[in-house]
């Protein structure tokens, strides 16, 4: 080593040496400055999201814990809040998203009229899509997924969010269409039929989006022809042609309509314009991406098309099939008929005769229509049936008095 380096190294180690130690000093004294009119909520506020930027969550959280119970009428006191779930929430993790998605919800119960409410419900949506898993694998957080992205788009119609909750929502509703359509195939290759037909049935009602929905179509009228329900099919074999006009299958599904006698309709431009630019976009995967795929936890949802989110319709409670909603089927009602002796003493089947013919005096015997007029004439119906009763029954016989066992014991003397 020249002497020439020798004098440039230890140069260069004694300014190493000056400026070192200013550098950290300034650094501390940036991080402990100051300013008169700051408040102590304030500061802590400050020096824990710092932290957080510094991926110092604990220490974070901590002082902002120590802002919520210090300073409970703080103006900070909703951005805390806010802060804790999005540190849990970029700490990622299985513990630290399904924390983060407990911190939105506790945010958005406190403060639901905050202008980051509709960010708050994004993410804990988001939690549960970072939780999810394949295809064929645990639905849980698909499925929890799914209702925090309908819960938003019910909430926060009017948000900027939109576009993405919509986006994430296909994502969620491909991946959960993807296992049942493999559910689907296993039964329908194991000619298990009625199976089939319902998991069919459940992809083309709630995922219309699905990548394969087609294919689910074809599939389910083809189960609906072996369960012998022809009519049925025509309707799913239509709905390719209307839905899905650039599908292979249309060939096929317009043999099977013109065998079942049912005219072949015709797609919207639309419909047809949709078409063409889901073909377009549509990704396609060289060996290395399929095998990337394949090694992968994460689901695959590049084959999500872009279509008209379908949120469902909710299932009637029991409470609303009790009432009779719509749709759901009456219940038939029980009357009883008074019986006479002598048909009880014949043994003739009195269950079979009463349910097979309406009672004397009910609006369906009578004819008259159901409302007011029909419970006039039930209720004088059965008072006359209560006084023919009181008629036909004969009197009870008088009971006979027991002896006293006294009297028992002296009688033979």
């Amino acid at each position: 080593m020249s002497s020439t380096q020798f004098q440039l190294k230890v140069v260069l180690v004694a300014v190493a040496l000056i400026t070192l130690p200013g550098c950290l000093f300034r650094r501390h004294r940036e991080e402990v400055a100051l300013n008169p009119g700051d408040q102590p909520d304030k500061i802590l506020y400050e020096k824990a999201t710092r932290e957080i930027q510094r991926s110092r969550f604990d220490v974070g959280r901590l002082t902002l814990q120590t802002l919520i119970n210090t300073y409970p009428d703080s103006e900070y006191l909703s951005k805390a809040k806010l802060a804790i779930a999005d540190s849990y929430y970029n700490e990622g993790g299985v513990s630290g998203l399904t924390q983060a998605e407990a911190e939105y919800k506790d945010f958005i119960t406190f403060f639901p009229t905050a202008p980051e409410a509709p960010e708050a419900q994004f993410r804990a949506g988001m939690a549960h899509y970072r939780l999810m898993a394949k295809s064929d694998r645990d639905r849980t957080e698909a499925k929890l997924a799914e209702l925090e992205f309908k819960e938003f788009l019910l909430k926060y119609p009017d948000s900027h969010l939109m576009p993405r909750v919509k986006s994430r929502l296909r994502q969620v509703q491909e991946v959960l269409a993807q296992g049942d359509f493999k559910i689907a195939r296993f039964y329908y290759a194991k000619r298990a039929y009625p199976a089939a037909r319902s998991r069919f049935q459940e992809i083309a009602d709630n995922y219309p989006n699905f990548s394969r929905a087609d294919a689910a179509l074809w599939y389910l009228g083809q189960s609906l022809e072996m369960l012998r329900r022809p009519k049925e099919a025509a309707g799913f074999y239509a709905r390719v042609i209307t839905e899905h006009p650039l599908s292979s299958y249309v060939e096929p599904v317009k043999e099977r309509l013109t065998a079942l006698k049912h005219p072949i309709p015709r797609p919207t431009r639309a419909v047809l314009a949709r078409a063409q630019a889901d073909a377009v976009k549509k990704p396609g995967k060289d060996l290395f991406q399929k095998l990337a795929s394949f090694l992968s936890s994460s689901p695959d949802v590049s084959a999500t098309r872009h279509g008209p989110v379908r949120l469902g319709q909710p299932k009637p409670s029991a409470v609303e099939v009790a009432r009779g909603a719509p749709g759901t089927p009456a219940t038939s009602t029980i009357v009883a008929t008074p019986v006479g002796e002598d048909a009880l003493r014949s043994g003739t089947p009195i269950a079979s005769s009463s349910a097979a013919t309406p009672a004397q005096g009910s609006p369906a015997a009578t004819g008259a229509p159901s409302g007011e007029g029909s419970e006039n004439a039930t209720a004088s119906a059965s008072k006359a049936d209560d006084k023919q009763a009181e008629s036909s029954t004969p009197p009870a016989p008088a009971k006979k008095k027991k002896k006293s066992l006294f009297k028992k014991i002296i009688k033979p003397f």
